[in-house]
């Protein structure tokens, strides 16, 4: 067999991650560029664990699942009063982006994982790829002065999520594409909520659907991975129409005053934002998903972007995750589908002996297929519940897969 690659990746997240570890098994030099000067946090924010999520850690990280999921039993919606609009048995699997991503980086040797560097430009010229390095945006200053240092590699990963400036850097044309609507996130401790409503939301993804928006509710790890009932977090999304223009930008603002694009963090959101929406939640919410929503210490708010590329592979260069395709979060499968452009890159390199414009070329037909499917699927749920009034309990269409519902 031929000498598989030298990879550099650009983007330590979960995404960079799979595709390092991948990569790595299948015998590729791996190196990896994270921006960020510490380990990434993301305060615990939830995630559904499907399977391509999942696989790395359990069929070649010696995990179990209980060591990184929580479960529930019921998918589970209600109505204004409480009481139960439809339910049906169905097991859901939950973690923390937290918890999955500090399992990855735990077995992925410490030196090919560089915190700290940031890829600022590339090149590729007679079959090698020039990543030029700089600090970190948390870099003391003065840190980049000096020349900038370069690596090379014989294929750059780009796995630079949401805002990929290697994207923007490879197809100025592609923007995001708002949906006309955000998401309002945050998490509790199980043990702060009353007993009733621990129990009606300890063991199901628990719903809510209003007019032109809906609400979802499930139990995830704590944040020290805690998977003990009482001792785990509840995760809240709650989706809200918020037209572009003013009224997307006062959102956006944080109490610094500054204007994010995509993400408010935890504790950035106005008071005069947060007070609004817990308002809405104690008028509009069965009163266990309003406990949560009023219980949640620092809710934060996240925008609803669509991102499609027509082009995946530049040369030897590839964009992979958010970095290529941004979805809706309706079928749960955004991390998942970062996941699967990680196996399945490791699989055709592997198939084509190396060839890195061969497994390319390959790769990008099956994942370019795959982004467009998931984009499309995605749109439409969250179209039905925002715009159409078509949300509706028990759909089919509504159970969380990466492939299809349930796949």
């Amino acid at each position: 067999m031929s000498r598989m690659p030298r990879v550099s990746i650009a983007g330590g997240s979960v995404g960079g991650l799979t595709a390092a570890l991948v990569l790595r098994d299948a015998g590729c030099d791996v190196r990896v560029f994270e921006r960020s000067s510490t380990a990434l946090q993301a305060r615990g924010a939830g995630i559904a664990a499907l399977d391509t999520t999942l696989d790395y850690l359990l069929k070649r990280g010696g995990f179990q699942v209980t060591d990184v999921c929580s479960s529930t039993g019921w998918i589970r919606f209600l109505n204004r009063d409480g009481s139960v609009q439809y339910e049906q048995r169905h097991r859901y699997r939950f973690s923390s982006w937290n918890t999955i991503y500090r399992s990855l980086l735990g077995l992925l040797d410490a030196g090919c994982y560089r915190l700290g560097t940031e890829v600022t430009g590339f090149a590729e010229q007679h079959g090698t790829v020039t990543v030029t390095l700089g600090p970190g945006p948390q870099a003391a200053p003065g840190a980049g002065r000096h020349p900038s240092p370069q690596a090379e590699c014989d294929l750059l990963v780009c796995a630079d999520g949401v805002g990929s400036p290697a994207r923007a850097r490879l197809l100025p044309a592609v923007r995001p594409a708002y949906s006309g609507y955000v998401a309002w996130r945050g998490t509790v401790p199980e043990q702060d909520l009353s007993p009733g409503t621990a129990k009606i939301l300890g063991d199901a993804l628990t719903y809510q659907v209003l007019p032109d928006s809906h609400i979802l509710v499930y139990p995830i790890p704590a944040l020290d991975g805690s998977l003990t009932e009482g001792d785990r977090l509840i995760n809240i999304v709650w989706y809200v129409n918020v037209a572009q223009g003013a009224p997307l930008d006062t959102l956006m603002t944080g109490r610094d005053g500054v204007r994010r694009p995509v993400s408010l963090p935890p504790g950035a959101a106005t008071e005069a934002a947060v007070t609004g929406m817990r308002q809405a939640a104690r008028d509009q919410l069965a009163e266990p998903i309003a406990e949560a929503v009023a219980s949640a210490p620092e809710p934060f708010v996240q925008a609803v972007y669509d991102i499609e590329v027509p082009r995946m592979v530049f040369g030897r260069i590839c964009l992979i995750g958010d970095a290529a395709f941004a979805v809706r979060p309706h079928a749960a499968a955004g991390t998942a589908k970062a996941a699967a452009d990680g196996w399945a890159l490791a699989g055709e390199l592997t198939a084509a002996d190396a060839d890195v414009p061969a497994a390319l070329a390959a790769w990008e037909q099956r994942q370019l297929a795959l982004g467009r499917d998931l984009l499309a699927r995605c749109r439409e749920i969250g179209d039905s519940s925002q715009f159409l009034g078509t949300f509706r309990p028990g759909d089919p269409r509504l159970i969380f897969g990466l492939y299809g519902p349930g796949h």
